[in-house]
């Protein structure tokens, strides 16, 4: 009776991962398809260096806000859900997770003030239209992530879909309107970035609030009316210090690989030439962004398997570890015989013919791609293993060494070099992480029980980075 009992338990987590995976897989798929069309007609309407500016500013904004507002995402997601656990009010969390997203936004409004001139004149091209974007978009994505974070921690996945779902169709909006001629110019284009987070925040009001009063309402509270003091110590960059710290630097990481290769070329090479290096590198960047419903769903599936009793859990978990990299393995070859066979003629047209792809640059990327996405799956096996730390380690060596290769002229191409970097860095990622893999030394407090917040947080972090 045990056994028939643990496997209607398994059945039962499995169906409901199953339904979350589902929901993100949609949420994070179309994001992923809507964000590619935004700079797609962006590509096609505005010149090499208007498009190369907003591709520098898109990654600007995409890294300040990930490093920024990414712990108090975290870190709201797992109070509230702790809280409902308890029955307690979600009020104290909220409420101090308020005053540390208002500190960060003023800090950086600070910060951006004081350095505009480099931040106008050396990164932006001297465009005040576009520091301006920069300036309020960071500012308005403490709202977006504000608003992630609660609704992770109260579990409501269709809507943190529709907020992110959202973002990308108001931001190509504003792409789509300079294509069909009712307005002009890359101003227009650019105020996409910095109306996503701000509109987005408009479709999902009522529901937010509904959902909030509702949650109030099922609160139990506590005798002494003290549920939201008790809440607040807790809710602080040093109680998170630890495990969140490490998965925050694994998404700092992340988007050194996927960022930190435009905004490089463009302080050597100008706006152009950082706009063609973002083109090439969206081919490892738009899988990636398809690709997080299925490291999403694979994080709770390995973590169940490794924390349960169950006869053949190990061999399961590994089995589920292979599986996902043949797949890979298969989709890597897929994408390099077309590359092969017409990846030139097939860049052009989905970004115009203003920049002239070279086969040997594609196929480069594309081994870095599928190793990338090689590298998230070990990544998932050794957070489930509960080696978050030492997993974080690895990612920030690669990502200081692919930005210090990028400064060694051993290669005089600044665009072969950057390639080259970014696959032998997804390369060096996989093999030092598979090293970790497979010899597991993990600490206890690391390792995410299943169905508890810390996994909760791990699976909506893989799903967050789809979109800024």
């Amino acid at each position: 009776m045990a056994t028939s009992g643990s496997e209607e338990s398994g059945s039962a987590a499995t169906s409901d991962y199953g339904k979350t995976a589902g929901l993100l897989s949609i949420g994070v798929g179309l994001t992923g398809v809507i964000t590619y069309a935004y700079f797609l007609i962006a590509a096609h309407d505005l010149g090499k260096v208007e498009y190369g500016q907003i591709t520098v500013l898109w990654s600007a904004v995409f890294i300040t806000v990930s490093t920024l507002y990414r712990p108090v995402d975290q870190l709201l997601s797992r109070h509230v859900s702790e809280q409902l656990a308890r029955g307690d009010s979600i009020r104290g969390p909220l409420r101090v997770a308020a005053k540390i997203q208002l500190s960060l936004g003023l800090a950086f409004a600070a910060l951006a003030l004081i350095f505009r001139g480099p931040l106008q004149d050396d990164l932006l091209s001297g465009n005040e239209t576009l520091y301006w974007v920069f300036f309020t978009a960071v500012l308005g994505y403490a709202a977006s992530y504000y608003a992630r974070g609660y609704l992770a921690g109260v579990g409501s996945f269709g809507l943190f879909s529709i907020l992110i779902l959202s973002e990308s169709i108001f931001r190509t909006g504003f792409a789509v309107v300079v294509a069909v001629g009712l307005f002009s110019g890359q101003s227009v284009v650019a105020l996409g970035i910095v109306a996503a987070p701000c509109l987005s925040l408009i479709v999902v009001p009522a529901a937010f609030a509904r959902r909030a009063q509702n949650e109030r309402s099922e609160q139990t509270p506590p005798a002494d009316g003290g549920g939201g003091d008790t809440a607040a110590p807790e809710m602080s960059l040093a109680h998170g210090s630890g495990f969140a710290a490490a998965v925050l630097l694994i998404m700092l990481s992340e988007q050194v690989f996927l960022n930190a290769g435009p905004l490089l070329i463009r302080a050597t090479e100008g706006a152009a030439a950082a706009g063609f290096i973002f083109n090439v590198l969206m081919i490892a960047r738009a899988p990636l962004q398809l690709f997080q419903a299925v490291s999403t769903s694979l994080l709770p599936h390995l973590t169940a398997l490794s924390s349960g009793d169950a006869e053949g859990g190990e061999e399961a978990f590994s089995r589920s570890v292979r599986l996902v990299l043949v797949a890979i393995a298969g989709f890597t070859a897929v994408v390099a015989v077309t590359v092969l066979i017409a990846g030139p003629d097939l860049m052009q047209l989905a970004f115009s013919a203003k920049f002239d792809y070279d086969r040997t640059g594609l196929l480069l990327v594309t081994a870095g791609m599928g190793l990338y996405l090689a590298s998230v799956t070990i990544n998932q096996a050794c957070l489930a293993q509960g080696q978050v730390r030492r997993a974080a380690v690895m990612w920030v060596i690669c990502a200081i060494a692919f930005i210090a290769w990028n400064f060694v002229p051993l290669i005089a191409d600044e665009f072969r070099r950057t390639e080259i970097g970014f696959t032998a860095a997804a390369g060096a990622l996989y093999a030092l992480l598979y090293v970790v893999y497979k010899n597991p030394r993990e600490r206890p407090e690391d390792v995410p029980r299943r169905g508890s917040t810390e996994e909760l947080e791990l699976r909506l972090a893989r799903a967050d980075e789809a979109t800024p």
